[in-house]
């Protein structure tokens, strides 16, 4: 029975089974766990290697889950996004009413905002916000995340699955914002007072906490720090929870969710990005915002006049300009609707003349 055991790695609790059918073993699961911890050595223990992470090089981020606080007069469920540095141990919380993609985006540039750059790399959870399928390294990453990501310049770093031990210093950063940092215990006029709260309470803790790595302060660590981290840009894109790639019409138009969006002539033919954000619609290239739009209109065609306008180049040449009818239009279209009626053909037909 020992060699069998060996050999195929019976779970105790199946060999407990099998001797109860198959012999009529009348012993509990206990008495043949008791048997096996005597007659079987303990498994070699896998000693683990700690390696400091240089300054610079990871943060670790993970959410935290808080019911129940009361915001504006109401209670509200609220997750805490946190990010700390491996290196320093300085950490940021960014708070946020939920986890989709919009507020998982929002989070990480208040966190980077805060830590003062962006580090190498960011060893997140298997979120779906950031691991489309999969999990781990062999994980699928959200195509989204992805391209926020590549815009900040940091690599995407997912734990294996069921491993907290792979982020123990986001896990245990998060153990200790529970008992030092509870929003439950008062009321907050709204979620600014609560931030503005939180970020004076981690510099203070900053100040007050040793960083094992250098023996110092963590804020005279993180201060040693930043200069390594990557800088941020001097305006942050809007958030975004959709991002993909069009090739402009000859029209100077994309398509984008069921709409039609223009942009400049002078793209015509090439390709753009669009990114879908909480209320408006942005069109890049080349990293930079060419056309912004409202989003989510009831229109299903969206267009600036002003894109069609402008000097021609080599390989795109202008757009004819509008004729005096095509002018009187745009403008007559632009006045409130209580003003036309019979005027507005009496306009149009004085321009046809």
């Amino acid at each position: 029975m020992a060699n069998e055991l060996g050999r195929w790695r019976i779970n105790l609790a199946a060999l407990h089974d099998w001797l109860v059918v198959e012999h009529g073993y009348a012993g509990s699961l206990r008495s043949v766990q008791r048997y096996c911890a005597k007659a079987f050595p303990a498994p070699a223990i896998r000693a683990r290697r700690r390696v400091e992470t240089p300054p610079g090089a990871q943060a670790q981020a993970d959410w935290a889950h808080f019911p129940r606080v009361f915001v504006g007069g109401s209670a509200v469920d609220l997750m805490a996004f946190k990010m700390a540095l491996s290196h320093s141990r300085k950490d940021a919380i960014v708070w946020a009413l939920g986890k989709d993609m919009l507020s998982w985006l929002e989070c990480h540039s208040g966190c980077f905002s805060r830590l003062g750059g962006v580090p190498a790399t960011v060893r997140i959870d298997n979120e779906k916000t950031a691991i489309a399928a999969g999990a781990g390294a062999w994980g699928v990453i959200n195509p989204t995340y992805r391209r926020y990501a590549r815009m900040l310049q940091f690599h995407i770093d997912a734990c294996p699955p069921r491993a907290p031990r792979y982020k123990g210093k986001i896990e245990r950063r998060v153990r200790d914002q529970r008992s030092a940092l509870d929003p439950s215990t008062r009321a907050w006029r709204d979620l600014g007072e609560l931030q503005q709260w939180t970020d004076e309470k981690l510099n203070e803790r900053a100040e007050r906490l040793i960083c094992p790595a250098t023996g110092q302060s963590v804020a005279e660590t993180w201060a040693q720090e930043q200069p390594l981290l990557t800088k941020l840009p001097e305006t942050l894109a809007e958030p975004f929870d959709a991002a993909v790639m069009r090739k402009v019409g000859i029209d100077a138009l994309i398509a984008f969710e069921g709409r039609q969006y223009s942009v400049p002539f002078a793209y015509a033919g090439s390709r753009v990005e669009a990114r879908g954000c909480a209320r408006t619609v942005q069109i890049y290239k080349d990293c930079r915002l060419i056309a912004s739009h409202p989003r989510g209109t009831a229109a299903r065609l969206v267009i600036d006049q002003a894109h069609y306008d402008g000097p021609g180049a080599a390989r795109v040449v202008a757009p004819p300009p509008l004729g005096r009818m095509g002018a009187k239009m745009l403008e007559l279209a632009a006045a409130p609707v209580a003003r036309r009626s019979l005027d507005f053909y009496a306009a149009l037909a004085d321009v046809a003349r």
